[in-house]
């Protein structure tokens, strides 16, 4: 079984013929959700060839799991069982008229498409100089580019993002270190387990730091429904496990007043109020000074 998500990328794969190269790909998908619709059923992140998404390559590998794509390294293939799938689905009016604009467009053309109609998505990109060659158009994605932000530090929580809008606000935020203090950086959703966000960090060049002593026993994380069972929580927290981990404490404060980092603290939930990094934020605060002025994303 497919789900909705992997239905569109059937749909446009089999709408273009059934084989399209990696970055093609990647782009034709970017601009189908961008143009087409409403609510996109992908997110992107600015990569080494310009938008790319990490979900929907993972969707890629569930595809070919289940017989529907190619192991193709040189691109997207639909198998017989995948063409014979998309060919009972009806292709819409939408998707015909996407395939008129862009059906013919491949390699540098495309992608300096994309570049010029969104530079932000070019703005960590490695072939920019080779894609657009006009010089305004290259000062379009410069001005694009995330401004720079001082030292400091944040909290971000997971909850309700995708890995590629869960990267693109710390992008946006100027962050340069991601400091995981979950106990167990493990996740049903994907993208957040330790191995595959500190690989999607190092993509866009930020460090990964994974402090574990930090967390909270799962045990402890039991009938958690009203913010009163947080805040009982929290104490707890406060009381018995931060006072131990003064080491862990200092080691963040020193990444942002010694080494000029911008440290985002994250764990899972979306509210700070309803997650220990706050409080792991404060006794950071406590011992460095309001110099960090911490915020919440």
């Amino acid at each position: 079984m497919t789900n909705g998500q992997q239905d569109v990328l059937l749909d446009l794969l089999g709408a273009m013929g059934g084989h399209v190269g990696p970055t093609d790909f990647q782009k034709l998908l970017f601009l189908y959700t961008k143009e087409c619709e409403q609510s996109a059923s992908y997110d992107f992140i600015p990569y080494r060839f310009g938008c790319f998404s990490f979900t929907a390559t993972a969707d890629r590998r569930r595809l070919v799991d289940r017989g529907m794509l190619s192991d193709d390294e040189d691109g997207w293939v639909l198998t017989d069982t995948g063409r014979a799938y998309t060919a009972k689905r009806r292709q819409t009016g939408v998707m015909a008229g996407f395939v008129r604009r862009y059906g013919r467009l491949r390699g540098y053309p495309l992608v300096a498409e994309v570049y010029r109609r969104y530079p932000y998505y070019a703005t960590r990109s490695t072939i920019l100089d080779k894609v657009l060659t006009i010089a305004a158009e290259r000062d379009a994605v410069a001005r694009a580019c995330p401004p720079k932000r001082g030292a400091g530090m944040l909290t971000i929580g997971y909850e309700g993002r995708s890995l590629e809008g869960y990267l693109n606000a710390i992008l946006l935020a100027g962050v340069t270190l991601l400091c995981d203090v979950r106990a167990n950086p493990l996740s049903r959703k994907y993208g957040f387990s330790k191995k595959t966000l500190s690989h999607a960090c190092e993509g866009v060049g930020i460090r990964y730091e994974h402090v574990p002593e930090l967390g909270i026993p799962s045990a402890d994380r039991q009938e958690l429904n009203v913010q009163a069972d947080y805040d009982r929580l929290f104490a707890k927290y406060q009381r018995d496990i931060l006072p131990r981990q003064t080491a862990a404490v200092q080691r963040i404060g020193r990444w942002v007043v010694d080494d000029g980092q911008r440290v985002a603290l994250t764990c899972y939930e979306r509210l700070p109020e309803q997650c220990h990094r706050r409080c792991v934020a404060i006794a950071v605060e406590r011992q460095f000074g309001p110099l960090l002025a911490s915020s919440h994303l």
